[in-house]
C-alpha cells in the first residue's frame, strides 16, 4: 500500500508539470508522460517490462483528456478559442485519429518519423527566426473543407507517430495567420478529441488484458491517471493564464523549443 502512494505521488509531481505545458502550449503532453511514466510503472514493477510502454501510452491518453479538458475551459474563460473554427478543426482531428493506425500498417515507421522530425524541425526554425517582415504577412484561412483536410493529415501523422496534435495544429494555424494565443486554444479543444477517441480505443482494446480489480481499465492504469490528474487539472489554467500573459514573441520560442526536443527524441527512437 505504501508504494502504492508512493507511486500515487510520483505522478502527481509529473503531473504539475505537464498540466502546466499543456496550458502554456497547447499540447496534450504525451511526449512527457509516456517516458517518465514508463520509468516509474518498471521501477515499481506494476507490470511486466513489455506492456509497459503500451499502459503508458493508454495512460497518458487518458490524463490528456482530463489536463486538454481543463486547458480548453480556461483559455476560453480567456477568450482564447476561436469557435467559428476549432468545429472544422476538431472534425478534422478526430477524423485523422480514427484512420491513422490503417495508415501505420501501411507506410514504414522509420521513413513516417524521420520526414516528420525534420519537418518539426523546420517549423521550429521557422518560429525562432522569423523576421518582423514575416510575421506581418497575412495569410487568408483556405475554405473550410479544405482545412479539414488538412487538419485530417495533421491529426492523423500526429497519432500515428503517438504525439498529441497541438504539436503541429499550432504551426498550421499560426501559418494562416491565426494568433498564436487563440492556435494554443484551439489545440486545447482539440486534445479532448484526440484523448477521447484514443482512450476509448485502449481500453476497450485492453480490457482482455487487464481487470479493474487489478487496477485497470483496459491498458489504462487508474492510479497512476488519478496522480497525474489530481495535479494536472488545476497547473494547466496556471498555464492557460501564463499563455494570456506572456508575448507572443516569447511564446514562440518556447514552443519552437520543445519542437526540437521533440525532434530529437523521434530520432532517436
Amino acid at each position: 500500500m505504501n508504494e502504492l502512494i508512493v507511486l500515487i505521488i510520483a505522478c502527481a509531481i509529473l503531473g504539475s508539470g505537464v498540466g502546466f505545458l499543456a496550458g502554456l502550449l497547447g499540447i496534450g503532453g504525451g511526449l512527457v508522460i509516456v517516458p517518465i511514466l514508463s520509468m516509474i510503472l518498471l521501477h515499481f514493477q506494476v507490470l511486466p517490462a513489455e506492456q509497459v510502454v503500451l499502459v503508458a501510452i493508454a495512460t497518458s491518453l487518458a490524463s490528456i483528456l482530463f489536463t486538454s479538458t481543463s486547458s480548453a475551459i480556461a483559455h476560453h474563460k480567456n477568450g482564447n478559442v476561436p469557435w467559428q473554427l476549432a468545429p472544422w478543426v476538431m472534425s478534422g482531428v478526430a477524423l485523422g485519429a480514427l484512420i491513422s493506425g490503417f495508415l501505420a500498417s501501411l507506410l514504414p515507421a522509420n521513413v513516417v518519423r524521420i520526414v516528420f522530425a525534420v519537418s518539426v524541425v523546420l517549423i521550429a526554425l521557422k518560429m525562432i527566426f522569423s523576421s518582423k517582415n514575416d510575421s506581418q504577412t497575412t495569410r487568408s484561412l483556405p475554405n473550410k473543407s479544405l482545412l479539414t483536410l488538412y487538419t485530417t493529415i495533421t491529426g492523423g501523422l500526429s497519432a500515428m507517430i503517438g504525439i498529441g496534435g497541438g504539436a503541429v495544429l499550432v504551426p498550421l494555424l499560426t501559418f494562416f495567420s491565426v494568433d498564436m494565443k487563440k492556435a494554443i486554444g484551439c489545440a486545447s479543444v482539440c486534445g479532448i478529441v484526440i484523448a477521447l477517441f484514443g482512450s476509448l480505443g485502449y481500453i476497450s482494446s485492453g480490457s482482455q488484458y487487464f481487470a479493474l480489480e487489478e487496477g485497470f481499465a483496459g491498458f489504462v492504469y487508474l492510479p497512476a491517471l488519478f496522480g497525474i490528474v489530481c495535479t494536472s487539472w488545476f497547473t494547466a489554467p496556471l498555464g492557460a493564464k501564463a499563455t494570456h500573459l506572456l508575448p507572443v514573441s516569447t511564446i514562440k520560442k518556447i514552443f519552437a523549443g520543445l519542437l526540437v526536443i521533440m525532434a530529437v527524441n523521434m530520432l532517436a527512437k
